[in-house]
């Protein structure tokens, strides 16, 4: 299984711009070497919460998804992954400290089924949600309690084949966009609609009922893998969406950051 061919693979000349949006791609299934190399980065409270999974693979799997964001962040910012601190919003979003480049470098994660997506944006709020498509899971009292009359409307009214796409179009959008915003599930999802049928163009459509005509977000639909569904939420317009496969690198950060051209 491979991603789709839009997932390059970074240059070692990597640039961030302000009109950029970057998401890089990774399987949490890895070689015990690069397992043991990222869990050398984690922090002393990583280590902790890597340590209450019972199954060794659930433990891996965490090792590589907070490893890798730690590597991917220290590649824009020329530090080490082991140096970066986290702090957490009141609603529980992470983010670098002022100190580690929370001025400069915004990102989000998701993961689910053996994968993970991570947004990375210089100065603008990012939201990014990847599912597995289960069909159990798209199931009619689920969109009744989670999604907006609007949304629940535009679902009955599609062909029972579409409705499985549809539903988890929406869910993706919906939950890329709360966590954009930083408020996540308190947000209300029930405030706000998005797109959801498949060939629609991914939008948000309105907040608390009033229509979004020019909104200050933007939506967009992450071709990943068969099986899996994701969607990006980034604050603003006008922005290039740039998409990498992630590899763990032979260089350090600091020697690969005279290569690295970050515009701040």
């Amino acid at each position: 299984m491979k991603f789709a061919d839009t997932w390059s693979h970074p240059p070692r000349d990597l640039t961030l711009s302000r009109d950029e949006v970057h998401v890089w791609c990774t399987f949490l299934q890895q070689s015990k070497t690069q397992i043991h190399r990222l869990e050398q980065t984690l922090s002393v409270e990583e280590q902790i919460r890597m340590k209450r999974f019972y199954f060794q693979k659930d433990r891996g799997h965490f090792i590589v998804a907070r490893g890798v964001l730690r590597d991917i962040l220290g590649r824009y910012l020329h530090r080490q992954p082991g140096e970066l601190n986290f702090c957490y919003n009141s609603y529980g979003k992470p983010a670098l400290t002022p100190e580690s480049g929370g001025k400069i470098l915004s990102f989000n994660v998701s993961h689910s089924a053996g994968i993970a997506l991570y947004a990375i944006t210089c100065g603008r709020s990012v939201g990014i949600d990847v599912e597995q498509v289960r069909p159990e899971f798209a199931r009619d009292g689920i969109a009744e309690r989670f999604f907006s009359a609007e949304e629940i409307k535009a679902l009955r009214a599609l062909p029972e084949d579409q409705k499985k796409d549809a539903f988890f179009n929406c869910w993706t959008r919906k939950e890329a966009f709360i966590k954009a915003t930083g408020q996540g599930v308190s947000f209300g999802l029930e405030n706000f609609s998005v797109s959801l049928t498949p060939h629609e163009p991914a939008a948000l459509l309105s907040i608390k009922g009033e229509s979004q005509e020019d909104p200050c977000w933007s939506l967009k639909k992450l071709p990943v893998l068969p099986g899996y569904k994701a969607a990006l939420a980034v604050e603003g317009h006008g922005w290039q969406l740039k998409k990498w496969q992630w590899q763990l690198s032979e260089h350090t950060h600091e020697d690969a950051g005279t290569n690295i051209e970050f515009d701040k």
